[in-house]
């Protein structure tokens, strides 16, 4: 009986002893406490970053880490971080609500964020991140934003960081985040947020930038149930190229101008070689009647199957209304190589702002046909300065409130 009552303690001394940071000047190398789903790995997580986030190295090893906690990690600088295990995040969602941390932008908040200057975190290909995002979906219900709904990970106040060959599956909310940021790169990644049940998963977007600059996205695919890629407010020089995205909102401008006394300005985004299948939109833009611009915005070598309306500007989305008082003006976008299939006879669907015309909007090889062989598509537009010289040949108006999903032909 003595021996029986021994060798289960030995063996919880045995898996606590090899859980240890194992540390070594200034590197760390971390092992999953490998337990079970009650184990917390979040303390040692945090321990490592205190330990070896500054001018060093954190090795995650192989295994399963469970998260159960909230992790800041804000202070990062000189450190490099390899990821070869799967974190998986706990299904406790009463303390996710109540303790996830928040990221300013509309009242939206986070499970992990990372900040600091000269970060590389690789994944090496090895890197799962795992939500549990089922249970999320599932409790949301279809009813889209919820306080303390959190964001699997975002990029906050950093400078210079490297996010490479890391995959994703069933988000809590946004895969990621990139806030107050400069010279971010995030280049290899896989992301996939898919509903197994009646509820679908909601604002699981791909990515979000905002008041950020010089940000590189290259080479994702990503499964989501909204915006695929999507520069907000105050971004600026947004490189983003060699994307795959399924069941997306496509690439996104916006939403931006929900504040009018807080101007939101966009500019210099180029969206290069994009495949989308099965979308709501494919290049895009949406503001509210707010101010500020966006302006020299390319599209370009996008190609998809099966999206709702392809190409859209609303200044007044969601509420459709005050669409003609925007002052929020839209200038110097450009749409290069569009090509594809609409789910119905609508190719284009662009109002821009009475209060502020749609400056040099143009056009060129823009090849849109109804799936199935439907035949022709239509372009419509309104308030733009150069609709006649655009590229395009409108075939009609756009109404101020006309829908960002179609529910059939216009």
């Amino acid at each position: 009986m003595l021996l029986n009552g021994i060798i289960p303690i030995f063996s919880l001394l045995i898996a606590a002893a090899l859980a240890a940071i194992n540390q070594t000047g200034n590197a760390c190398i971390v092992t999953p406490l490998g337990t079970g789903s009650s184990a917390d790995d979040s303390t040692q997580i945090l321990d490592s970053y205190k330990r070896c986030g500054k001018n060093g190295s954190i090795e995650f090893t192989a295994g399963t880490y469970y998260i159960g906690k909230v992790m800041d990690m804000i202070a990062l600088q000189n450190v490099d971080i390899s990821i070869l295990g799967k974190f998986v995040w706990s299904t406790n969602i009463q303390y996710w609500l109540s303790n996830s941390i928040s990221v300013t932008y509309a009242g939206r908040s986070t499970a992990w964020r990372v900040g600091g200057e000269n970060i590389t975190i690789r994944g090496h290909g090895k890197a799962l991140f795992d939500g549990n995002g089922q249970l999320w979906y599932d409790q949301n219900k279809n009813q889209g934003n919820q306080n303390g709904r959190p964001i699997s990970l975002t990029v906050w106040r950093a400078k210079n960081i490297l996010i490479d060959g890391i995959t994703w599956r069933q988000p809590q909310f946004w895969h990621t985040f990139v806030a107050y940021s400069d010279n971010v790169t995030m280049t290899n990644l896989d992301m996939n947020a898919t509903s197994n049940s009646q509820w679908t998963t909601v604002n699981t977007d791909g990515t979000n930038t905002w008041n950020s600059k010089n940000v590189v996205l290259k080479n994702w695919v990503v499964t989501s149930g909204d915006d695929c890629i999507c520069a907000k407010g105050n971004s600026t020089n947004i490189h983003v190229s060699n994307i795959v995205c399924y069941e997306s909102g496509g690439m996104v401008i916006g939403s931006i101008g929900s504040q009018a006394q807080n101007p939101d300005y966009v500019e210099n985004v180029f969206f290069n070689n994009v495949t989308l299948t099965h979308s709501s939109n494919a290049a895009w833009i949406k503001t509210y009647p707010g101010t500020g611009y966006v302006k020299n915005v390319t599209f370009q070598n996008i190609r998809f199957t099966d999206v709702n309306q392809p190409i859209y500007i609303s200044p007044c989305i969601y509420t459709g209304q005050n669409c003609d008082s925007s002052r929020l003006a839209i200038s110097d976008v450009h749409w290069e190589n569009i090509t594809g299939t609409s789910r119905y006879n609508i190719g284009a669907g662009i109002h821009c702002s009475a209060a502020a015309p749609c400056r040099n909007l143009t056009f060129k090889n823009v090849d849109i046909k109804q799936k199935n062989g439907g035949g022709a598509v239509k372009y419509l537009g309104s308030n733009i300065q150069n609709q006649a010289t655009s590229g395009l040949a409108f075939s009609g108006s756009c109404p101020s409130n006309w829908p960002q999903q179609l529910t059939g032909n216009g």
